[in-house]
């Protein structure tokens, strides 16, 4: 068995979108004085690698403590949808997708992670492509970059998590499970009270 880490650690200089209050992660109590270390954090949820619940969009949806913990573990597949302006419903061509599966979409941004670049020019998720997801019944869908879609309406986002498919933002490593055809997605937020949370993203293969 392998376990392939697709989080991104998350650090002191955690980068946010532009505009977006900046986390603040530091020490507070230190082995030297207090005999002990602790360290204090604060964020907003849509930092680093996390999941988006329902009610991030969905008015009344289900927050990231209330959704049973079947859906953060399915079997994975990768589409490589690297050099793709957008991302519809053809990328799903000759992919095997069943009821339950996590979809990880590798478009390449993962590596432009703490750098400018990686808020511009990302790939959006067409509304085939997420009502595509809704028809197959799918746990998760998970991408190494910001999110679905850019901004108001917030379509595909709305998509799915109307139809309680979990988001998994900003993953990272999934170039590394290019060619791997059989592999467990677990995906374990933070049980916040929240519209999302952190979340530790790994994949397991077998």
């Amino acid at each position: 068995m392998k376990i392939i880490d697709l989080t991104h650690t998350f650090t002191k200089d955690m980068p946010t979108f532009p505009g977006d209050p900046k986390p603040t992660l530091e020490q507070v109590a230190f082995i030297a004085k207090d005999t002990f270390n602790d360290h204090k954090l604060t964020t907003i949820m849509h930092v680093g690698t996390h999941m988006d619940a329902p009610l991030h969009m969905i008015a009344g949806g289900k927050k990231i403590d209330e959704i049973n913990p079947d859906k953060f573990i399915g079997k994975g597949v990768l589409i490589d949808v690297r050099g793709k302006d957008k991302i519809n419903a053809e990328v799903l061509e000759n992919v095997s997708i069943e009821e339950g599966f996590v979809v990880l979409l590798f478009t390449g941004y993962g590596s432009k992670f703490r750098t400018k670049n990686y808020y511009k020019g990302y790939p959006e998720l067409a509304e085939d492509f997420a009502n595509k997801m809704v028809e197959l019944k799918v746990k998760m869908v998970g991408m190494d970059m910001l999110g679905p879609d850019y901004d108001k309406p917030w379509v595909t986002h709305k998509i799915l998590l109307g139809n309680e498919i979990l988001i998994l933002e900003n993953l990272t490593n999934l170039d590394q499970l290019l060619n791997i055809k059989n592999f467990e997605v677990i995906a374990l937020p933070a049980k916040f009270n929240t519209d999302a949370a952190p979340v530790r993203v790994i994949a397991k293969i077998s």
